[in-house]
């Protein structure tokens, strides 16, 4: 199961649970990463944390700007080492994703850009109120084929769509949120798949958060062993 990446969402502004969160779901079955998002990259505790850390991690910032204004954010955080993933939005455009994978290349060249699509919590009911006529799944290949034109490192996506994207796009790096173990609620996310289930859609890395980080964070993270174990 070494070969599974799971990306523990930490998503919280509280510094103590951060840590907490690290040493409880540390194990040496699984490839666990921390993913840090606006909440706690924000506070003044998590920059600095951040800046010393010293376990490889997802920046989770979504970046989606002019792309003049994504480079200067990429360039602000040159200084975080272990920084291995941070997400751009695919709405940005071709423009801003290629010149955000450029800007990656030359401040970290292990730093491994991620394309963000349509988000998780999104339906299609969603889409329609934002504006947008095409339904999810075709809206997700469209971004993800900017993603690859940029030639960004990998793309974030649904695990519902997934697989038409690894159809596509054989060598992809494909990396999914809305994941929760079975019987937990889908709390504020639309598109939800097991753990198990997405990596049978052929993806390459999940994201986990309240199925993690909620309750016994250790009895959690034994039960994600053995779903996956089953």
């Amino acid at each position: 199961m070494k070969n599974k990446s799971i990306f523990v969402a930490c998503d919280t502004s509280n510094l103590k649970k951060i840590k907490k969160i690290l040493h409880l779901t540390k194990t040496n079955k699984l490839k666990i990463v921390p993913k840090f998002g606006l909440q706690f990259f924000y506070s003044k505790a998590g920059r600095k944390f951040l800046e010393k850390i010293k376990t490889d991690f997802w920046l989770d910032l979504k970046i989606n700007d002019i792309p003049q204004t994504a480079l200067s954010a990429i360039d602000s955080i040159k200084d975080l080492k272990r920084c291995k993933y941070i997400t751009v939005h695919a709405n940005g455009g071709l423009e801003m994703l290629k010149a955000v994978k450029k800007k990656a290349k030359k401040i970290n060249k292990k730093l491994k850009i991620l394309g963000v699509t349509v988000l998780t919590s999104l339906n299609e009911k969603s889409l329609k109120q934002i504006g947008y006529t095409n339904k999810v799944e075709k809206l997700v290949l469209k971004q993800a084929e900017l993603i690859k034109k940029s030639n960004c490192d990998g793309i974030v996506c649904s695990a519902q769509e997934a697989i038409k994207v690894r159809r596509k796009y054989k060598n992809l790096l494909i990396i999914t949120p809305g994941i929760r173990l079975p019987g937990d609620s889908s709390d504020d996310q639309k598109r939800i798949m097991t753990p198990k289930y997405a990596f049978k859609n052929m993806v390459s890395g999940v994201v986990i958060g309240r199925s993690l980080t909620n309750g016994n964070i250790k009895e959690n993270t034994k039960r994600l062993l053995d779903h996956l174990n089953k």
